[in-house]
């Protein structure tokens, strides 16, 4: 474990040097070390860091929750539901037709669609963080879309998982649909109507006893949400969501930057142990052509939402490229393909695509004004609005790495 947190840490400060963003570093750390490569071996086995790194993705959408205010569900609940519905129906449509492209069959294109159309939610909560653009506008259809797609994640894995296993029971599908979809109903009720009573429950002088509290909530949370079928993230978000609208909500966010840095490193590092470079050369031409379609459909998807807000091309060049990464969703999917017996070819194939938008991401979202500057123009441009000035980002002094 300290090998693990060491080797993240000195290659993040060595890309840092040189501009690079610290989330690949972790991947290549974990690449490196881990029992795919040739040379130093810290971690023979990837599931020796589940729960750590289970814990991590708990964190960064615990946080991502703190930041995402009920405020902005109330007064731009329909324009989020729409910027999702957009992106979705672009990504996972051209997800699903780049499947059956291919020609590996009709299960593998189910789950190529959900591959190719959900963004990292881990990834994008730290481009976020790293390029100090939480409180920027368009960071609301951003966050928004996230929350759209962690909906329609929850509906599609319960869905998605009869036939995986080939079962034929209909009703069984729709019963754990149901279940999910429940639980997600009554935590955004509690989120809505129950932030008075959460408030007292919190409001916690002691800040020892705070990070217990708000800990152990967004943990246990989060395994009961596994229980009823929904990613155990969301529910950590949930939870995040409802404690950043309470008196403490100030003193939880500056008390969880420290864990959120730490654990989310370690997320990313087991990420780079189950990844072995030998298996990427076999499917290195339809990885690349996914990653030009995830290209492509991302700035259209950023040119909707951005419009459907009023932005101009900065905003939208933003949306476009901090959505862009995908990761732990889609391991979640190899895994289960892997289960099910599904094409060889599958797995390395998302490895690959992972790892390579998992690169470019970051990169992109830091140079987004190379972007803005092709896309067309829009009112918001003409007027001036919206579109701050090509940005010299200088993230908060609160949203450090740790590098």
């Amino acid at each position: 474990m300290g090998g693990a947190f060491l080797a993240a840490a000195v290659l993040a400060r060595l890309g840092g040097r040189i501009g690079l963003p610290t989330i690949p570093l972790f991947i290549l750390a974990g690449i490196l070390l881990g029992p795919h490569t040739p040379g130093v071996v810290l971690v023979s086995d990837p599931h020796d860091l589940e729960m750590l790194s289970a814990l991590g993705l708990v964190l960064l959408l615990f946080y991502l929750g703190l930041e995402f205010h009920m405020d902005d569900l109330k007064t731009g609940g329909r324009k989020m539901a729409v910027a999702g519905g957009i992106y979705l129906a672009l990504n996972v449509g051209a997800g699903l037709g780049f499947g059956f492209a291919l020609g590996w069959g009709t299960s593998e294109a189910l789950v190529l669609a959900g591959v190719l159309g959900i963004s990292s939610s881990a990834i994008v909560t730290k481009v976020l963080v790293d390029t100090g653009r939480l409180g920027n506008p368009e960071t609301k259809p951003i966050l928004g879309i996230i929350v759209v797609e962690d909906i329609f994640l929850a509906l599609y894995l319960a869905a998605l998982q009869p036939i995986l296993s080939g079962a034929d029971s209909l009703s069984a599908a729709v019963m754990d649909g149901g279940k999910a979809f429940g639980f997600l109903l009554l935590l955004a009720l509690a989120a809505r109507f129950g932030t008075r009573v959460i408030g007292r429950l919190f409001a916690i002088k002691d800040d020892e006893l705070l990070v217990i509290s708000f800990l152990g909530a967004a943990v246990f949370v989060a395994g009961v949400s596994e229980w009823f079928g929904v990613a155990d993230a969301i529910g950590a978000f949930m939870v995040g969501l409802m404690l950043g609208s309470t008196a403490s909500g100030n003193r939880i966010r500056k008390l969880v930057h420290p864990l959120r840095d730490a654990f989310g490193a370690i997320f990313f590092f087991a990420f780079g142990l189950s990844i072995d470079p030998g298996d990427l050369p076999v499917v290195l031409w339809p990885v690349l052509a996914a990653v030009a379609v995830t290209l492509l459909m991302n700035v259209l998807a950023g040119l909707g939402s951005a419009r459907v807000y009023g932005f101009g091309a900065g905003p939208a060049a933003n949306i476009s490229t901090t959505l862009l990464a995908r990761g732990e969703f889609a391991l979640i999917l190899a895994t289960m393909a892997a289960g099910a017996g599904l094409d060889s070819r599958l797995s390395p194939f998302i490895a690959g695509y992972v790892l390579l938008l998992a690169v470019l991401g970051p990169l992109a979202a830091g140079r987004s004004a190379w972007l803005a500057r092709i896309l067309p123009k829009t009112r918001g441009d003409d007027h001036g609005k919206n579109t701050p000035p090509p940005p010299k980002e200088t993230p908060r002094t609160s949203a450090t790495t740790v590098a």
